[in-house]
């Protein structure tokens, strides 16, 4: 009786722990929302309550009159879409030849990946300042679209190594043996298989891209080229003091695309993750 007794206390406990995670997740989002719907006064109230008493779409009105709001989520989408699909066209084909063409070169290479990450954005910030000025690529979003891929390239790179070596490689043999070449049967016998691995891999590198403010404060100068993050920056006053009604408007905003392309393909994503976690 005290195994059952014990195996069932340890489930529960994972539970709690499991729902104080979520609860921990969930908290500042909800807090966000309950925020922006709240009218001035609920604001600065000295007692603050979680569902407004007098809920209002007065932040949102503001937020749209007082910033371009629309065409820097433009910017972003566009930023963020072209540097997840470039990232991934690259990525998928390298990431094939370093798992299967195992050496100490390849080894190498994914050493440096994992180590690349571990680098400051402060500490390349001027020297590709200085290279994007050279090739005439300051204030616009084709430098930026090449900077966030170059960025998110190593990460991407990093998890389709492990969705690739997830994938027999007696498939591809086979298709040797029929007469396919490399390409055709990456084409056409691996990259299908990979389908899971690789649309988890886009995806976040969408949301880093969409998520991404260091860069695109330095590099866009002009407001009709900025992204959605720089922009909600404008909300802040002269001594930091925050609009906070419109502020949280915006930001609230600023998480729904992410939230519906992450709601839209999430089974594809559970996939690729239990995929790219088994070896054959």
């Amino acid at each position: 009786m005290t195994a059952p007794r014990t195996g069932r206390a340890g489930r529960a406990g994972q539970y709690a722990a499991l729902l104080c995670y979520l609860v921990f997740l969930a908290f500042p989002f909800l807090w966000l929302i309950s925020t922006a719907f709240k009218p001035p006064r609920e604001l600065g109230s000295l007692h603050p309550t979680w569902i407004p008493v007098n809920p209002t779409l007065e932040n949102f009105r503001q937020a749209f009159d007082e910033q371009p709001l629309l065409q820097a989520a433009g910017n972003s989408l566009i930023a963020a879409l072209a540097a997840a699909l470039i990232a991934v066209v690259i990525a998928t084909p390298m990431a094939w030849t370093m798992a299967r063409r195992r050496s100490r070169l390849t080894t190498a290479a994914t050493g440096w990946v994992v180590v690349s990450q571990a680098f400051p954005f402060v500490l390349v910030i001027i020297p590709l300042f200085l290279v994007l000025k050279n090739l005439q690529l300051i204030n616009t979003l084709s430098g930026l679209i090449m900077v966030y891929v170059v960025w998110s390239l190593p990460f991407a790179l990093w998890m389709l190594v492990g969705y690739v070596r997830a994938v027999p490689s007696e498939l591809e043999e086979a298709a040797a043996v029929d007469g396919a070449g490399r390409l055709r049967t990456l084409v056409s016998v691996t990259a299908p298989l990979l389908a899971p691995g690789i649309v988890a891999t886009a995806l976040f590198a969408f949301i880093t891209a969409w998520n991404e403010f260091f860069f695109a404060l330095v590099l866009l100068k002009t407001p009709e080229k900025q992204t959605l993050p720089v922009v909600l920056t404008h909300f802040l006053g002269a001594e930091g003091v925050a609009d906070l009604g419109p502020l949280a408007a915006a930001a609230f905003l600023a998480t729904i695309p992410s939230l519906v392309i992450f709601a839209i393909i999430q089974k594809r994503i559970t996939g690729g993750m239990l995929a790219g976690a088994v070896k054959s």
